[in-house]
């Protein structure tokens, strides 16, 4: 039996300590570690893994907070069956991070509502999870933090502020054309994470119609380069994801 007062000199340490779920659990925690004969070190860590579980918990919401992502679709809300030109087993391998420790790129592929950014999406979130720093942007709205940042002569520190994720997700390339200077400036940030940082792009249009896109040849050739030379391209095929509720037959 615990002696009252030092009961509640523990207590106030705890307090003082802001360990609140160590207080929470510390009568169940000394019950079972009576009941069932623990250590002093086994008690301590049971009691400590309540306080440590939490942190973590935060630690993790955290991380997906900052992601940005513009949803919290998971790759279990991912409907592979619908998409059958996906192979899961090659998704659920992008979970592992594996892209990541070898600062690989992965590029989705396909017409609008294919499931895309989804998919680069669950992916981006099961990164945060793990705790691997992950930020998600579209594209146009990446362009235009650029420009307004070399606007205001503090492109350098926007650059480095991109490049310091992990994993970063640029969603929606080809969507909207961009002019060539603006271009430079998507090459500038695609250069500097080359081979030391790993970017997930999501694209509507084809690699051979990217000068269409970035509107100078030369250029969109040296982003591609930069982009696929350690790349896996997902191709999807097939019809809108989004729509799939609406294609169903009449009568069905």
């Amino acid at each position: 039996m615990i002696q009252q007062t030092n009961y509640q000199q523990l207590l106030k340490n705890l307090e003082y300590l802001k360990l609140k779920q160590m207080i929470t659990h510390l009568d169940e925690v000394v019950d079972f570690s009576v009941h069932n004969q623990l250590s002093f070190i086994d008690t301590l860590i049971k009691l400590t893994n309540y306080e440590i579980d939490l942190r973590e918990q935060n630690m993790i919401h955290a991380m997906v907070k900052v992601g940005a992502f513009p949803n919290l679709k998971e790759l279990k809300d991912f409907d592979f069956d619908f998409q059958s030109s996906i192979n899961p087993q090659q998704i659920h391998d992008f979970t592992t991070l594996r892209f990541i420790e070898s600062s690989e790129n992965i590029v989705f592929l396909g017409p609008s509502g294919v499931g895309k950014t989804h998919l680069a999406s669950a992916i981006g979130i099961a990164a945060a999870k793990k705790r691997t720093s992950t930020y998600f942007v579209k594209c146009h709205d990446l362009i235009q933090n650029l420009k307004k940042a070399r606007l205001e002569n503090r492109l350098e520190s926007r650059l480095k502020h991109y490049t310091k994720y992990k994993l970063l997700i640029i969603d929606e390339i080809g969507y909207l054309p961009i002019d060539p200077e603006d271009s430079k400036l998507f090459f500038q940030l695609i250069d500097i994470r080359y081979e030391k940082r790993s970017t997930i792009f999501t694209t509507n249009v084809n690699f051979k119609s990217w000068d269409e896109v970035f509107q100078e040849p030369k250029l969109a050739n040296a982003i591609l380069d930069s982009i696929l030379h350690h790349a896996t391209v997902v191709t999807i095929v097939g019809n809108s994801y989004r729509l799939k509720n609406h294609l169903a037959p009449e009568g069905e």
